[in-house]
């Protein structure tokens, strides 16, 4: 469930333009008009927004809020007007061109989008970067990194709700085997998680759980150091309990140690539109406060008024 709200009666196109176009005007800009426009249209109305801007004004929108805008506020407002496979394509790039930490960004992208979702973030990919995704991962990847991510941002899965259990039994066995020999990058293991349908994994996990008495995750966790298994956790999680990899981002995001707003602008800027509802549930679950009383202890000014509007809560 998305925490976007859309007014009933949103205005004309050409009036949203000419009020962006107001809210850049003068000394200084507007930034809650900023935010009461693009907080408040879905993906489709901002695309026409950014086009009708253009042709209007011989502007880019994004440059224009590049310009006009600054911090954290700036890369939220900009990350959130892209179209979700412009956003995607754009996330992407900056992970290939990080280590570590940034592969769990392609591994979000790769595993917790649609097959079509996915499809179209790569091919978003082409337009903006001229190469494919495929290429970036594999250059600036390496070992059993590249092994598990390549076939990941590459899939195209099945998304019907059949389910071979005869199948769901055999790759069961066949992972707690590997699993049990600490052979976490066997081809076998890569295959399963890079190519089946998230239902089948879904019932090989289930299968897995009652057969052999752990939940997956909780035999992945043998080495909390180890990199490679961190990011096959997280692989797991995306494709199985995505509510729950990105309330655990968030709680990361959000600690007594101080603000990752990288991810938490990574995350309410792609879910809002989806099912952010669905993961401030689970984060209220888990932490026994709501996601938007964690926002507003942790952020401040014009960034945490735009969070707050995407997270469907408007009064800080």
């Amino acid at each position: 469930m998305a925490t976007l709200t859309v007014p009933s009666a949103v205005p004309s196109v050409s009036e949203d333009c000419e009020q962006l176009r107001k809210a850049f005007a003068g000394w200084g800009t507007n930034e809650n008009l900023i935010i009461d426009i693009l907080g408040h249209r879905n993906a489709e109305q901002r695309n026409l927004i950014r086009k009708t801007y253009g042709e209007t004004y011989g502007e880019d929108l994004l440059k224009a809020l590049n310009k006009e805008l600054t911090s954290d506020f700036e890369r939220l407002v900009v990350l959130w007007t892209l179209d979700p496979a412009e956003r995607d394509a754009h996330l992407a790039n900056e992970a290939t061109k990080r280590w570590t930490s940034s592969n769990q960004v392609l591994v979000e992208i790769a595993c917790t989008r649609s097959a079509n979702q996915l499809l179209h973030a790569r091919q978003a990919y082409h337009a903006r970067f001229k190469k494919s995704l495929e290429e970036d991962v594999a250059h600036h990847t390496t070992g059993d990194f590249r092994k598990l991510l390549l076939p990941l941002v590459s899939a195209y899965r099945y998304e019907g709700d059949e389910v071979n259990m005869s199948l769901a039994k055999t790759e069961a066995k066949l992972l707690h085997e590997k699993i049990s020999d600490k052979a976490y990058s066997d081809d076998d293991v890569v295959r399963v998680f890079g190519t089946r349908s998230k239902a089948q994994i879904n019932a090989t996990l289930n299968h897995y759980k009652n057969e052999y008495g752990n939940d997956i995750i909780e035999d992945l966790e043998a080495d909390p150091k180890d990199d490679f298994l961190a990011l096959l956790r997280s692989t797991v999680k995306c494709l199985v309990y995505p509510e729950k990899y990105f309330e655990e981002v968030l709680r990361s995001a959000i600690n007594k140690r101080g603000t990752d707003e990288g991810a938490l602008t990574r995350v309410v800027s792609t879910r809002a539109e989806f099912d952010l509802k669905i993961i401030a549930d689970e984060y209220q679950r888990r932490n026994s406060v709501p996601l938007t009383r964690a926002i507003v202890k942790d952020t401040h000014g014009d960034y945490e008024k735009m969070l707050l509007v995407l997270a469907g809560h408007e009064e800080a």
